[in-house]
């Protein structure tokens, strides 16, 4: 199954731009946008865990692709971030709209495609950790990550009594493989339209 991964990771990138790719997608009326604003943050923490970025690389990102009418700034990121459900705390919640989870989308896609050599090379250690049954984490870049989204999670999202660290493992790892779908070209089609359908599931 990992493997497909590499080739889909090259397929071609469509002629339009990323924005109105987007906006063609029609979205459901049976959304559920707080899902939606879960799984957004969880996308960008694993991006911030495995590559050790901060709210800064994503504010530069939101320059390069002229967002920063939506993203100008860290509280405003900060803002849609913690407009997340589980997250802790409730200074900086608020009604997510569709344009600015558009923009997060591409945000985590562009940083996604940025760090695309390390992601493949983590999710093929994964690959020949898996094939020869050993645990991921024997390998440091796949248990320094894990430790990292573990940690990261617990600090900021509200405490859940029924996920084990063997299930944020596996989130952990789940969102690693998403990381190199997102980082493809094409891959900001890919996670809006796996966000959209996770929610009208949830």
């Amino acid at each position: 199954m990992l493997k497909v991964m590499h080739s889909a990771a090259n397929s071609p990138t469509p002629p339009t731009s990323k924005w109105e790719d987007l906006i063609k997608i029609p979205t459901p009326n049976s959304v559920q946008w707080d899902n939606i604003k879960t799984q957004l943050d969880l996308v960008l923490l694993a991006l911030e865990t495995f590559t050790s970025i901060g709210s800064e690389a994503m504010l530069q990102a939101a320059i390069h692709l002229d967002l920063e009418s939506r993203v100008p700034d860290r509280v405003a990121l900060w803002r849609l971030r913690q407009s997340n459900p589980i997250r802790k705390g409730q200074g900086g919640r608020k009604k997510l709209d569709v344009e600015e989870a558009r923009s997060l989308v591409l945000i985590a896609c562009y940083l996604a495609k940025e760090h695309q050599e390390s992601i493949r090379r983590a999710v093929g250690v994964l690959e020949q950790m898996t094939e020869n049954n050993r645990e991921p984490h024997q390998a440091a870049i796949i248990g320094d990550y894990v430790d990292a989204f573990c940690n990261t999670y617990q600090e900021r999202m509200e405490e859940d009594a029924t996920i084990s660290t063997n299930e944020l493992t596996r989130l952990a790892l789940k969102l690693l493989i998403d990381l190199l779908f997102y980082s493809s070209p094409g891959g900001h089609r890919r996670l809006w339209l796996a966000l959209i359908d996770r929610s009208t599931k949830f």
